[in-house]
């Protein structure tokens, strides 16, 4: 075993080595397929970016070990990690444990998303479609696509038996893994923080049976692993009918901390061409929503992370040169905050923006990714450029880099009626 030890969670907070662990962290989903020793591979940049990440003191990445084929299909990552049920590609498996031995070497610590209720990885639409589903109604960008007609198809994924029970395979095949290049099961690995189900998972018209798969999720993973933390990698309780119940979900002993995701443009909370006139009021909701899911959290007697959250460049132009002023002052204003939150002693214990794209650069702002493109931050269903955080981009990492330093100071200490 290494020196270092699994994260745990006592009372409101994190603990790693014995200390409080926070962290200012970012969403790297793509990791796994720059690890893997063939296209679209790319183990020199992988290791310059997370060079680059360990300099700016980021010690946490959300990474997506699950996505589902058939490969060529549209809006989706390709190749897939699993193009057909039970088959995998080993050069992704290889990929990922690339990165996580990587990211080992550098101290960094992994939550690792399992599945995806969105399109762009296959997820639970895919799973849905292999086991008797009919065609996927995709979102857009499809022509005519509807996200609450895609969010229906994709929630009858919890009443699909054969549907869930290949996705408990695939929990089986990765939670009970070996390293390929350390001999380490990951079970045993200090380098995974968390086995997260899926991202963004929505119970939509079916929350009984979503929180009844959350359950039965979270069992199967700590029959495996009992080392390791499990989050749901939920958004909170968003606007509309997603199904969700913020503190119903999270309810769960199984279930470790609780996460929320805020999205001030996809919500129609902010124009980007507008910035002056939306921004004010755009961040006091995100505030708001924050502070609204912290109280909740906090009752759960369980930490919270802001695991995305993300802006336009100025004016919402995609291409990686425009400038990022809007962008810096929204990440300094919700750094602060969580800064501010965990300096209080409350249950606020990290952070994640969306998204790394490093060295990555899309052919031409705004397209759609296509099988060959750069992988950044923006997932192949978003028009490329929209969310990325560049390697360039010096402004903003001089913020990030800012508050992350704090954070991986350890000077941040739990309100002493819940240290150990």
């Amino acid at each position: 075993m290494s020196a270092q030890s699994i994260v745990e969670v006592r009372g409101n907070h994190f603990y790693r080595d014995g200390k409080p662990y926070y962290f200012l962290g970012a969403n790297f989903w793509y990791g796994m397929h720059l690890g893997a020793p063939s296209a679209p591979g790319n183990r020199e940049r992988l290791r310059k970016e997370l060079d680059q990440l360990e300099a700016l003191c980021i010690t946490n990445l959300r990474i997506m070990a699950g996505s589902e084929g058939p490969d060529g299909a549209p809006w989706r990552v390709d190749p897939s990690l699993q193009p057909a049920p039970g088959i995998y590609n080993e050069a992704l498996l290889e990929g990922l444990d690339f990165l996580l031995l990587e990211m080992g070497k550098r101290k960094m610590t992994a939550v690792v998303c399992l599945n995806n209720f969105w399109p762009w990885s296959g997820g639970f639409a895919q799973y849905h479609r292999w086991f008797g589903g009919s065609e996927i109604p995709y979102p857009p960008p499809a022509e005519g696509g509807s996200w609450f007609t895609f969010a229906r198809y994709s929630s009858r994924f919890y009443k699909n038996q054969l549907a869930m029970t290949a996705f408990d395979e695939h929990i089986r095949k990765i939670v009970g893994r070996v390293n390929s290049l350390t001999g380490k099961a990951y079970r045993d690995d200090p380098t995974i923080m968390s086995w997260q189900l899926a991202n963004e998972p929505r119970g939509i018209f079916r929350p009984r049976a979503y929180r009844r798969w959350i359950k039965r999720t979270a069992k199967l993973i700590k029959s495996i692993d009992t080392n390791h933390l499990v989050s749901i990698g939920s958004e909170g309780n968003t606007a509309g009918p997603t199904g969700n119940h913020f503190r119903r979900d999270h309810a769960p002993d199984l279930i470790d901390y609780t996460t929320i995701h805020i999205w001030i443009q996809n919500w129609g909370w902010y124009d980007p061409e507008q910035h002056e006139a939306t921004y004010e009021r755009a961040l006091a909701k995100a505030v708001a929503y924050i502070d609204r899911h912290l109280k909740k959290a906090e009752k759960l007697k369980k930490p919270i992370v802001l695991e995305e959250f993300g802006i336009a460049r100025d004016l919402g132009d995609h291409d990686p040169a425009a400038t990022t002023r809007q962008r810096d002052q929204y990440y300094g204003d919700i750094f602060q905050h969580i800064y501010q939150l965990a300096e209080r002693g409350t249950a606020m214990a990290g952070c994640n923006f969306w998204a790394w794209g490093g060295q990555g650069r899309p052919g031409a702002p705004e397209v759609i990714w296509a099988a060959g493109d750069d992988l950044i931050g923006d997932p192949p269903h978003e028009h490329q450029g929209w969310y990325s955080v560049y390697d360039r981009d010096d402004s903003t990492l001089r913020v990030i880099k800012r508050y992350a330093e704090k954070c991986a100071a350890g000077e941040i200490r739990p309100a002493i009626s819940s240290w150990p």
